[in-house]
């Protein structure tokens, strides 16, 4: 599911203010604010960012960043939705620059959400630039975009365990269909590991494997410049999405999390987001974020308090979000439920709460008073489904990649 037509929960009120991130972007917050897109920018010495407009989304656009390579020529980070908006706005930022689309050498995409991936294969067609793209984002082009067919009905089966109603399931169920013909389907060349080092010249780039807003989700970080770019891992004012789907990846925000404290080892000067604008002091914005989980996950703690036997919808229709419920679209319904029941997996996996099987599924809170009983029943939310393994921590590639099609041989990293 893509993010950018995603509900976002309103930060609790308890959250550390976000005056602790430094705003570095300043001209991008300019025109955040005021609605328009910001200008291209050099951002320091051979990179630049060049905002690609996105379709339907209150987030307007991506940043998709530019860096100048030794030798000529550009490498690309992401690469903008598939439309021909995107790819004139792609076009005329890179002439901005002094570059064309034929002059770029290599897309590193941060993940395979179609704002960030769309583009990709027309731009390597019009430039023989080489793709990357992390194995376990990969394994997912087929079955999200080509055969939907199977995802479409597990997607009806998880909101039928979720507790929505009848009347909005088939609604919910096909609410991403029509986005299909702006994704291009083309598999990557390269496929991305955990610390590897990417091929371009003149550039010290490794990915991290950040797993949570998607399973393959990878950050940037280039030591010697001392920038990172976070993609949509971590953003200086929303939190990204983070939804349980019907693909079933086990444990996403407890990925997620995880992956949060991964980055707190990084030392960057200067955090490059793929939306809103550039900060400062990443460690600020990893406790704030956090800060905002767990403030999340106790109001659903709280809600089951006050409503024992409650579904995954109903506690979803319960909850603050950044605007009434009333007003929330359709597609934005299924985001909010996704969201809600990754917080409720995660609950379950630290025996806070339990679920009772059965379509639709209850969640009611752990007993955790001395001498109580274990929670009966089975380990975690649709435990026994088909899904892929969780990313151990120590893991340098996804669990899901051997599904992954092969990538050519081409050129592009170094493990």
């Amino acid at each position: 599911m893509p993010h950018t037509l995603q509900i976002r929960s309103r930060p609790p009120t308890d959250t550390v203010p976000s005056t602790m991130v430094v705003i570095t972007g300043t001209a991008q917050k300019s025109a955040l604010d005021r609605g328009g897109l910001p200008p291209v920018e050099q951002v320091r010495p051979g990179t630049w960012s060049v905002p690609v407009p996105i379709p339907i989304s209150p987030l307007r656009y991506v940043l998709v960043y530019a860096l100048e390579l030794a030798g000529g020529g550009i490498a690309l980070v992401d690469a903008g939705w598939g439309t021909d908006d995107a790819w004139n706005a792609l076009r005329d930022g890179l002439a901005l620059l002094g570059s064309a689309v034929e002059d770029v050498r290599a897309i590193v995409a941060t993940h395979v959400h179609p704002d960030h991936y769309g583009l990709a294969d027309r731009v390597r067609r019009a430039s023989g630039a080489w793709v990357g793209l992390h194995a376990a984002d990969a394994a997912l082009l087929g079955e999200r975009h080509v055969h939907v067919d199977g995802l479409i009905t597990s997607m009806g089966s998880l909101l039928e365990v979720s507790g929505v109603p009848d009347a909005t399931l088939p609604d919910l169920s096909q609410a991403s269909v029509q986005i299909r013909t702006l994704v291009s389907m083309a598999g990557p060349d390269v496929l991305l590991e955990h610390e590897q080092r990417i091929d371009l010249p003149g550039w010290d780039l490794r990915a991290i494997w950040t797993p949570g807003h998607s399973p393959g989700h990878v950050c940037l970080y280039s030591e010697e410049r001392r920038l990172l770019f976070s993609g949509d891992h971590v953003l200086p004012r929303i939190t990204p999405h983070i939804s349980f789907h019907s693909q079933k990846v086990p444990n996403p925000l407890g990925d997620y999390l995880g992956s949060l404290e991964r980055l707190r080892e990084l030392e960057p000067d200067e955090v490059l987001p793929a939306h809103e604008y550039r900060f400062a002091n990443l460690s600020a914005r990893l406790t704030e974020i956090e800060r905002h989980h767990a403030a999340r996950l106790a109001a659903i703690e709280a809600a089951i308090a006050e409503r024992p036997g409650s579904t995954a919808w109903e506690l979803a229709t319960s909850l603050e979000w950044s605007r009434p419920w009333e007003e929330v679209p359709v597609f934005t319904r299924r985001a909010a439920n996704g969201e809600t029941l990754a917080h409720l997996v995660l609950l379950e996996r630290r025996g806070r709460v339990r679920h009772e099987p059965g379509t639709p599924a209850r969640f009611y809170l752990v007993d955790t008073s001395p001498g109580a009983l274990a929670a009966p029943g089975p380990r975690g939310f649709l435990a026994g489904a088909a899904v892929c393994p969780e990313p151990p921590g120590d893991s340098t590639t996804s669990a899901c990649a051997p599904s992954a099609p092969a990538a050519p041989d081409r050129p592009g990293g170094t493990g």
